[in-house]
């Protein structure tokens, strides 16, 4: 009797043994993977600025969940250029639905939706074709983590998600100024319109009278004032991009894609939500230099705040601010006060690509607890962005990126930690 019960023991302790082997497979975080791409070469000349757009960018495809992006300015050989000699102003990477045998959009398609190109915008209230990018940065991106903690992910690819007949495309904007050369190199990174020598927009509408210096004024193939000139000066440069995500699976928590923005003017409809509210997002603005009595105090600080309203709740897992040289840090605020997250500039101290003297090199990043930061449906947040205004500073930017999920991670019997691969594909 003995014997004929250590059998059907046995068999059950193999079968328990397969089923929790079989479960912690399932359960085991996947693999991080990483490749490295070339953006078309761009060409830039002392005191030039190129602004372009490349559509159908070389991108991982399928249902992926994006766990990081990151990008740099590199010559033909391949290094680091420092921003001293070419100044990234910025990098927008956006995500479309390309029509099946469409061909890519003119240089001006990205402010329209075309028939056959329908731009697919993050989840933040920005509106009027301005903050739609999955990704954005300037010239700290050297030294700000956009890493995704894990078991988070940006999810992109879901073919239940692509129109019929369209495929995903992706397109990467990239805003970069030479300054070699140049006789003010502070004032041609902040556009000042008096050294560019212009007086109307890219599309040829005059510009305000009191529109001393921003996007408007070093669109592409400007020119800023030169104090010299040197031959040979012409050189081709490419953005280096690195991409990271994983294989989607069910494991992993998708999170929403908000970017807010200091200068937002927006009105409630109907007392309700914002999400049903006008947003004018305008990018960027001006910082008046202090009086001279708050140089003396030690003063000289511009503040500038703006309330906003989430079209949902839910909880923050990642955080970071955009800002440009003469930035001081950026916060966001909760209802009652409490600091949802905040971020600080690095400025550089050497010459060398990643540390260079007087420029922003790196912003600090939130990466809350999971659910230890929680944002309520209808809650009023305070946004936030200081600047040194011990000088006067033209188009400067206050824009903030929170990742939110709208749930909590599922429990797991697995604590591996997940291990990058890299894929080379430059």
């Amino acid at each position: 009797m003995l014997h004929c019960f250590r059998v059907p023991l046995a068999i059950l302790l193999l079968a328990l043994s397969i089923t929790c082997s079989h479960a912690f497979r399932k359960y085991r975080h996947p693999e991080i993977k990483s490749a490295v791409f070339l953006s078309p070469k761009f060409v830039l000349e002392q005191g030039s600025v190129v602004n372009e757009y490349y559509y159908n960018i070389d991108f991982p495809r399928g249902h992926i969940a994006l766990k990081g992006f990151n990008a740099e300015v590199v010559d033909e050989a391949g290094h680091p250029v420092p921003l001293h000699e070419t100044y990234l102003h910025h990098w927008v990477l956006s995500r479309y639905y390309q029509r099946l045998n469409a061909t890519n959009p003119e240089h001006d398609d990205h402010k329209h939706n075309q028939p056959d190109h329908i731009l697919v915008r993050n989840s933040g209230i920005c509106q009027n074709n301005s903050g739609g990018q999955y990704y954005g940065l300037g010239s700290e991106t050297r030294g700000t983590n956009t890493d995704v903690p894990h078991p988070y992910g940006i999810e992109v690819g879901n073919s239940a998600d692509i129109p019929a007949g369209y495929e995903e495309g992706w397109m990467l904007n990239v805003h970069a100024i030479d300054t070699r050369g140049v006789e003010d190199k502070l004032g041609c990174t902040e556009c000042r319109c008096d050294l560019y020598n212009v007086t109307k927009d890219e599309y040829g509408r005059p510009l305000r009278p009191d529109y001393i210096g921003g996007l408007r004024c070093c669109y592409d193939h400007t020119q800023c004032r030169l104090r010299e000139v040197s031959e040979g000066a012409k050189r081709n440069l490419y953005m280096r991009y690195t991409v990271k995500w994983i294989d989607w699976d069910e494991f992993i928590v998708p999170v929403k894609i908000y970017i807010l923005d200091v200068t937002d003017t927006w009105k409630q409809l109907d007392n309700s939500t914002g999400q049903s509210s006008e947003h004018e997002c305008h990018v960027e603005y001006d910082v008046e230099s202090c009086s001279a009595s708050g140089m003396a105090d030690n003063r000289c600080t511009d503040s500038k705040r703006t309330s906003l309203v989430l079209p949902t709740g839910g909880y923050i897992v990642y955080g970071v601010a955009h800002q440009h040289s003469g930035g001081l840090g950026s916060a966001l605020y909760g209802e009652d006060g409490r600091v949802l997250c905040s971020s600080i500039p690095t400025y550089g101290q050497g010459k060398e690509a990643g540390n260079e003297a007087g420029y922003i090199v790196g912003m600090s990043t939130c990466y809350p607890q999971p659910g230890s930061v929680k944002v309520n449906a209808g809650e009023t947040l305070i946004l936030e962005s200081n600047y040194s205004s011990a000088q006067r500073h033209t188009g400067v930017m206050g824009l903030f990126y929170i990742l939110v999920a709208d749930q909590l991670p599922k429990p797991r019997l697995s604590l591996r930690v997940p291990i990058a691969k890299k894929v080379n594909k430059v």
